[in-house]
């Protein structure tokens, strides 16, 4: 599944305030803590038509440039053995703040939610695709998007980034922005890009998150340089 691969049996909310949720106050502290202060220097381009991405699969990087100045480099999730992302030279094509799952995602009755497949869902149930903000699509079914960030290749094809993160690339890039996509690229020598905490043992956000619009604000203001 998209977040943490985990079933969320219930949540002691109503559905009425589960489709109403922004709440951005999550229990945890220490390494969650660290991970949602984590937050990299972004540069805004002076011709956003100049603007290219490159990404290394081996290293788990993404670098956003203009011609040779890097506007942003960062940490993201790539696809694990079996679902590998794609490599090769895209354009993105499409570009959807609030994008949700057709397919999987989050069953709801009363105060239970449960992280499943449309077609999976309980009789009676309703159905919430899993959120996907910040969704800049290259590739019909593959596309950059908010995700938990791991320290090892773990999505279905998809390119994740780092919740404070997306909304930077999103405003850096623009339906045409060329991507390319390798095992490795130059820059992986050259350019330090520090990590975040990885998202594996923390705790996962509550359904209600998902299932109302929590999951789509929940970052830092973006800043640029």
């Amino acid at each position: 599944m998209h977040f943490k691969n985990t079933l969320l049996a219930s949540a002691a909310l109503a559905v009425a305030a589960l489709m109403s949720s922004c709440s951005t106050s999550i229990p945890g502290g220490g390494g969650l803590a660290a991970y949602h202060s984590y937050d990299l220097p972004t540069k805004l381009p002076n011709n956003p038509s100049n603007v290219r991405v490159k990404v290394s699969l081996s290293k788990q990087r993404a670098y956003v440039m203009e011609g040779s100045e890097m506007l942003l480099a960062m940490p993201v999730s790539v696809g694990a053995p079996g679902s590998a992302t794609p490599s090769g030279s895209f354009r993105i094509f499409n570009k959807v703040q609030k994008k949700r799952a057709n397919t999987h995602g989050y069953a709801y009755s009363g105060n239970q939610i449960k992280q499943t497949y449309l077609s999976k869902r309980p009789p009676g149930w309703s159905f919430k695709g899993t959120p996907m903000p910040y969704w800049c699509e290259f590739k019909p079914n593959y596309g950059f998007h908010t995700g938990w960030i791991k320290h090892h290749p773990c999505t279905h094809g998809c390119i994740r980034m780092h919740e404070n993160l997306a909304p930077k690339f999103y405003r850096l890039v623009s339906v045409g922005t060329p991507v390319t996509i390798a095992y490795s690229q130059p820059e992986d020598s050259t350019v330090s890009v520090p990590l975040p905490p990885d998202s594996g043992p923390l705790p996962d956000y509550p359904g209600s998150m998902y299932v109302g619009d929590g999951y789509f604000t929940r970052h830092k203001s973006p800043s640029y340089q």
